[in-house]
This record gives C-alpha cells, sequence and structure tokens, in this order.
C-alpha cells in the first residue's frame, strides 16, 4: 500500500528554493565574519574573541527561549510562517550593515560591530528556529519529514555556496580593477570586496528565502495541551529526553567541522600563495593584486574540496537515509572523516602543497554534509520519541536546539581562528597596512603550518569526538519503527489533526 504523502510538490520546490536563500544568508556570516572583523576591520583579536563567546552565551539563552514563544503561539496564520515574514526584512537589513564598514575610528568600530553582531544573531534566530521548524508541521509521518529535510539540505549546500563563488569572483575583479586604477590600499580593495558580496548576496537571498512565506504550508496541527501541575517544563523536557540530549552532545563535539569553511580564508591569506614570483612585479599595485588574487585562488580551491565532500554528501542523503540507520551514517562517516584529516595534516607538514592535500580535504568534509542533513532528523525522531513518552511536542524548540548547535559550531570555530592567531603572535595590521602587504611566502614555515592545522587535524579530532555519543544513541532499527507504530495510535486516540 502507498503511503500517504502530505507535502505537494510546489510546497517541497518553496521550501527548497528558501532553504537556498537562507544558505547564502548564513554562509556570508559563518565564513567570512572572522576574515572580516580581524583582517578588514583589523578589531583587536581579544574583542573578537569576546565578543563571539558571550554572543553565543546569549543565544544559549535566546534560541530556547525563542522556541518556546513559537511553541507557545496560537496565530491564525500558523506556527512557524508568521515568524518567518516578521525576520525576513530585518534579516536582510542587519546583514548588510554587518558589512558595510562605516567611517568610525576603533573604539566606535567596535561598539557598532558589538550592536549589529549580536542584533544579527537576535533576529536571525526568530527566522531560523521558525523555518527548520517547519518540517515538523508541514508532515506528520516521520520518513516523508527525512525526505523534506535531506531535499531541502541539498539546496541549503548549494546557497551556501554562492558566496564563495561571489568571493572568486569579485576577488578578481577588484584585484584588476585595483591594478589597473593603480588603487594600493589593501584595505579599501577588501572592504569594497566584501560590500559588494554583502550587497548581492542579501538582494538574492531574501527573494528567494521569502518563498517559504509563500509556498508553504502547515498541514500539522497539534492539539493544545496544558501542562499539569507537576508535570515537567518546555526546558526540562529537553534535558530530561536522553535521545535529544546525546544529539545536541554530538552536534556541539562536531563544531570543528565548520573549520574548512570558516578558517579557509584565513589559511588563504597566510598559509599558501600561488601566482608569479612576487620579487619580479614591477609595483605595490601589481604585488597586491597579485596576493589578492592568490588569496581567491586559494580560498576557492579549500571551498570547492568542502563543497565537493559536503554536497556530494548531501546529495546522496535522501537515499542513505532510506536505507542506514542515522546513527551509523554519522559513527562511519566521522570515523573516515578523522582519518582523511590526519593524512591531510601529514602532507601538510612535509609538503605544505596545497593540491596534494585536496583529496583528503575533500574526504574530511564529507561528514559535515552528513551531520548538517542527519542532526536535524534525528531532532525530529527525538521529538517523536519526547511525544510518545510525555505527550508534547515543542517543534519550535526542537528546531532552536539544531539552530543553538549551529551557532554553537560556528563560535567555537570562529574562536578557535582568534586564539590561533593570539597563540602564535599574528597582528593582521602588520599584516596588512597602507605601506606593506604580506604576503604567505614571507611568513615563518611554523607560523604557516599553525593556521594550516585549523583545517586538517583541529577538524579531525573533532568528528572522532562527535561519534561517541552516537554509540550509546538508541533510536534506530526495531526501536525506531516500534516507537512510530505506539506514536500513531497515541495520535489517533488524542485527536491528531492533519489538513490537506
Amino acid at each position: 500500500m502507498e503511503q500517504k504523502k502530505y507535502v505537494q510538490k510546489s510546497e517541497m520546490t518553496a521550501f527548497c528554493v528558501a532553504g537556498l536563500g537562507q544558505g547564502m544568508i548564513y554562509a556570508l556570516m559563518s565564513s567570512y565574519i572572522s576574515d572580516y572583523y580581524l583582517n578588514v576591520l583589523q578589531l583587536s583579536p581579544m574583542f573578537v574573541l569576546l565578543l563571539m563567546l558571550l554572543a553565543r552565551v546569549w543565544d544559549a539563552i535566546n534560541d530556547p527561549l525563542m522556541g518556546m514563544i513559537v511553541d507557545r503561539s496560537t496565530l491564525k496564520s500558523g506556527k512557524m510562517l508568521p515568524f518567518i515574514r516578521a525576520a525576513l526584512i530585518p534579516i536582510a537589513i542587519v546583514t548588510f550593515l554587518m558589512y558595510m564598514s562605516p567611517n568610525l575610528d576603533k573604539t566606535e568600530m567596535m561598539i557598532y560591530s558589538a550592536i549589529v553582531y549580536v542584533a544579527w544573531g537576535m533576529i536571525y534566530t526568530v527566522g531560523d528556529v521558525s523555518f527548520w521548524g517547519l518540517p515538523n508541521v508541514m508532515t506528520p509521518d516521520s520518513e516523508e519529514r527525512s525526505s523534506v529535510i535531506s531535499v531541502s539540505k541539498i539546496f541549503n549546500s548549494i546557497g551556501s555556496a554562492v558566496p564563495e563563488v561571489l568571493f572568486l569572483v569579485v576577488g578578481f575583479i577588484i584585484a584588476s580593477w585595483a591594478e589597473s586604477s593603480n588603487v594600493t590600499d589593501f584595505l579599501t580593495i577588501q572592504k569594497r570586496k566584501y560590500l559588494i558580496m554583502a550587497i548581492v548576496t542579501v538582494a538574492l537571498g531574501t527573494i528567494l528565502y521569502s518563498r517559504a512565506c509563500t509556498g508553504v504550508k502547515e498541514h500539522v496541527k497539534m492539539p493544545v495541551k496544558k501542562r499539569a501541575e507537576g508535570e515537567p517544563s518546555q526546558l526540562s523536557r529537553i534535558f530530561k529526553c536522553k535521545p535529544l540530549v546525546l544529539v545536541l552532545l554530538m552536534g556541539i563535539l562536531s563544531s570543528g567541522r565548520y573549520m574548512v569553511s570558516a578558517a579557509a580564508i584565513h589559511v588563504a591569506r597566510y598559509s599558501f600563495y600561488i601566482g608569479p614570483d612576487l620579487a619580479t612585479l614591477a609595483d605595490e599595485a601589481a604585488r597586491n593584486a597579485a596576493i589578492e588574487s592568490s588569496i581567491s585562488t586559494v580560498k576557492t580551491v579549500f571551498q570547492i574540496s568542502s563543497i565537493v565532500g559536503l554536497f556530494g554528501a548531501t546529495l546522496f542523503m535522501p537515499k542513505l537515509m532510506k536505507k542506514f540507520d542515522y546513527k551509523k551514517l554519522v559513527i562511519t562517516t566521522c570515523l573516515a572523516g578523522f582519518v582523511a584529516s590526519i593524512i591531510t595534516t601529514l602532507v601538510g607538514w612535509f609538503t605544505m602543497n596545497l593540491y596534494a592535500c585536496i583529496p583528503f580535504i575533500i574526504i574530511s568534509c564529507i561528514p559535515l554534509g552528513v551531520i548538517n542533513t542527519v542532526c536535524l532528523a534525528m531532532i525530529g525522531d527525538c521529538l517523536d520519541y519526547m511525544e510518545l513518552k510525555t505527550g508534547f511536542r515543542d517543534n519550535a524548540l526542537g528546531a532552536a536546539c539544531q539552530g543553538f548547535i549551529n551557532k554553537i559550531g560556528n563560535a567555537f570555530a570562529t574562536s578557535g581562528i582568534v586564539v590561533m592567531y593570539m597563540v602564535i603572535g599574528l597582528d593582521p595590521a602588520q599584516m596588512y597596512s597602507s605601506t606593506a602587504v604580506v604576503s604567505a611566502l614571507d611568513m615563518p614555515a611554523d607560523m604557516r603550518f599553525a593556521m594550516f592545522s585549523l583545517v586538517s587535524i583541529v577538524p579531525g579530532i573533532s568528528m572522532l569526538l562527535c561519534a561517541i555519543p552516537m554509540f550509546f544513541y538508541k533510536i534506530a532499527g526495531k526501536e525506531k519503527k516500534d516507537m512510530i507504530a505506539s506514536l500513531q495510535a497515541k495520535r489517533e486516540a488524542e485527536g491528531f489533526v492533519v489538513t490537506e
């Protein structure tokens, strides 16, 4: 008997297109904000470190709080969609402000950056929690929900690659413009590049993201269930749900998976140089253009390698998730990623040859695509488990857990980059100033390798650690099938409503 489908093709298309736009906007922030703050605005590394950590501490409060607000809402226009509509334009505005580079002194710039960065996190949370909570209200079926998530993650990954393409294209255009116009102020060139990237990404990403507001329907109407005295609160239900705690722990321990995308630009600046012999170039403008082109090229090599691994894994996830337990996919790919990271580190140590590292970087990025897709599906299964055990289903709070994992992961990755700057004594103001621009070849070998470790052994150790909680995760195989059958019977008895 063919299983009933609740999500129409047009809705699936709209959700995937929205995921494409959302991925663009998030990638612009997560992959480039540390480089922008450290090397372009040249803010104090200690300030950047504290900003990232304190903002994430606030997110530890803000994400669950937003999830509880959404879960308790009773708006006629839907559970998730009203919040996405409310957040759409503010997200666009704050993302643009993040890369605007106003003419301020260092103290004023730190205040401005702190306000905008914290505001971005809060506003983005409103849309992110609601958006990734949508699959839980688009269909009551676990398999269809997994399909919605896995397919949309493919488009989300494509969206995350768009800023990478822009970085390459805009980088070469800006380098050519600067050389032909004899513009030698490297920081001015960098600010203009980031501004152009922000304008294009925000404009296109917002248009695509808005498709969720017009093309997606919420079919699942959960019966209103008020908490009786003595029953656990929303937050306590999260922490008492052992499978969900294990998924959260897995997600946090896998934070290093963000390093390849977040640290690639730093490695491109300080570990590798690809281009003509700088000593043979005629003037400073030509030298700066060559360094800028090298940064764009090396960053692109890393990003293409990352995308091949991440997107390749994401592309196969819809089929793999139907055939294999989620925990097996995580454990297997993470262990393979760890081994690949060791080889990448050894190759880098002995050769510092970027091209020789490419195959192993690709393999080490496969777990990123797997975890990005599986984590949200596993949270959905955990919400099923929680609903069966407690009678409550906190869809938005579950999505907030996913958002919290992503933000914590990004914060740990960014903080790790900043800490490396501080440990090896790397001062961007000495690397990029109005009088001199330093290439990677001018860096000491140990400093070059230290930066390279951010995209090699550090992510590998994270992959090894995140596999450990999965050995204790039990929602798989027969236990999962029994859980789904029991939940379906419970829903039928309690008046669970699904609209066409």
